[in-house]
C-alpha cells in the first residue's frame, strides 16, 4: 500500500522469496532463521484439497507465533476460481497483523487484483486496521500476460509481480518439464560452416514473457520477480536463471528450497566490483558537471548522464543493504 504521505509504494528487499507450504509447520522456524528476504507461507500448489482448511489456521498461527524478524511475511492465497479465496483473505486480514503481503496467483485481468483490494479495504475498515496488507500478482496464463501492463496499473495496493513459470508453460501448451529451465528444443541452426558442420545455438523461451513483465512492473512502479526454478538440485542452473532475470532488470527470484536462497541474494545484492564503478563514476561525472560537461570516455566507452542514474541507484541499494535495513520508501 503506498504511504500515506509520499504516495510511493513500501521499498522491501525480495531478493530472494522462499516458499514454505503450510502443511510442513516444522519448516516455519527453520524458514524464519534463514537468509531469505521473504517469505511465502504457501496455501495454493502445495497443499492438498483435504488439507485446505487445516493449512490456513497453520497459517495464521505462524504469523502470530514465530519471530519473523525484519523478514517480509507473505502467504499465497488460493486462486479466485477456488471455493478458498474469500476465507483465506477474511481469516488472514482479520487476524494476521504482522502479515505484509498477500500474493494473488494466477491474475488474468486488473479487475482480479481491484477485487482483493477491495475486499481487503472493507475488512481493514471493519478491523481498524492501520498497516494495509500489500498485494502482489502472479502473472502464470497467457490472458494475464496479455493483460499485465493493465493489471500493473489496476491498484495502488499491488506492490509488485511474479511470474509463474510452471503454469504459464500449462497454459501456453509448451512441452517444458522442469520450471524455469530452458528447454533445449528451443533452438536454430547456424548454417554450415566451412566444414559443413551447422551449429546449434539454444534460445530462451521465457524471454518475451519475462520481458515484458518486467516493463510492466518498471513502467507502474512495481518489483518484477523471477519465477522458481523446480530442480532444486540444479544450483548451477538456478544461478544462471538468476543472472538472466537481474539483466533483464528483475528484483529478485523464488526459491523452493533453502539452498537456493543464498544464490538469489547474491545475484540480486550489488557486487563490490558495481558498487567501485557506480562510486567512481558518480565521483568523476559530478565534477565534469561542476565543469559544464556532460559526457566523457572512460576506458573507450562514452558516460554520460544515464550512467549516474545506475550509478545511484546501485549505491541507494547497497546502502540500505549495509544499514540492514529491508524496507523503506521507494524512491529514496
Amino acid at each position: 500500500m503506498p504511504d500515506s504521505d509520499t504516495g510511493q509504494r513500501p521499498f522491501r528487499f525480495h531478493r530472494s522469496s522462499l516458499f514454505v507450504p503450510c502443511t510442513s509447520e516444522k519448516f516455519f522456524a527453520k524458514a524464519a532463521a534463514g537468509e531469505a528476504d521473504c517469505i511465502i507461507l504457501d496455501l495454493e500448489d502445495s497443499v492438498a484439497l483435504d488439507k485446505k482448511q487445516s493449512a490456513r489456521a497453520a497459517a495464521v498461527e505462524a504469523i502470530n507465533t514465530v519471530d519473523w524478524g525484519s523478514k517480509t511475511v507473505a502467504v499465497r492465497i488460493n486462486g479466485l476460481d477456488s471455493p478458498w479465496t474469500y476465507k483465506d483473505v477474511v481469516a488472514l486480514a482479520e487476524n494476521c497483523p504482522r502479515l505484509d503481503l498477500i500474493v494473488l496467483p494466477m491474475v488474468n485481468a486488473p479487475q482480479d487484483v481491484r477485487f482483493l483490494d477491495t475486499l481487503l479495504g472493507q475488512i481493514e475498515a471493519g478491523t481498524g486496521c492501520e498497516s494495509p496488507v500489500g498485494i502482489e500478482g502472479s502473472i502464470e496464463t497467457a490472458l494475464g500476460l496479455a493483460n499485465v501492463e493493465a493489471i500493473a496499473a489496476s491498484s495502488p495496493r499491488l506492490e509488485g509481480l511474479g511470474f509463474g513459470a510452471g503454469d504459464y508453460a500449462a497454459n501456453m501448451d509448451m512441452p517444458n518439464r522442469v520450471v524455469g529451465a530452458a528447454d533445449p528444443n528451443y533452438a536454430v541452426l547456424a548454417a554450415p560452416d566451412g566444414a559443413g558442420v551447422r551449429e546449434r545455438h539454444l534460445g530462451d523461451q521465457w524471454h518475451y514473457a519475462m520481458a515484458r513483465l518486467a516493463n510492466a512492473c518498471r513502467a507502474y512502479g512495481l518489483r518484477p520477480k523471477d519465477s522458481a526454478y523446480a530442480d532444486f538440485k540444479d544450483l548451477e542452473g538456478y544461478r544462471a536463471a538468476a543472472l538472466r532475470a537481474a539483466a533483464l532488470g528483475f528484483e529478485g527470484k523464488s526459491a523452493i528450497h533453502p539452498s537456493q536462497v543464498p544464490i538469489a541474494n547474491e545475484v540480486f545484492s550489488p557486487s563490490l566490483e558495481q558498487i567501485a564503478w557506480a562510486g567512481g563514476i558518480l565521483k568523476t561525472m559530478e565534477e565534469l558537471q561542476r565543469q559544464g560537461h556532460g559526457a566523457l570516455a572512460i576506458d573507450g566507452e562514452m558516460i554520460d548522464l544515464a550512467h549516474i542514474k545506475l550509478a545511484r541507484n546501485i549505491l541507494a541499494k547497497a546502502g540500505r543493504m549495509e544499514a540492514g535495513q529491508p524496507s523503506s520508501q521507494a524512491g529514496a
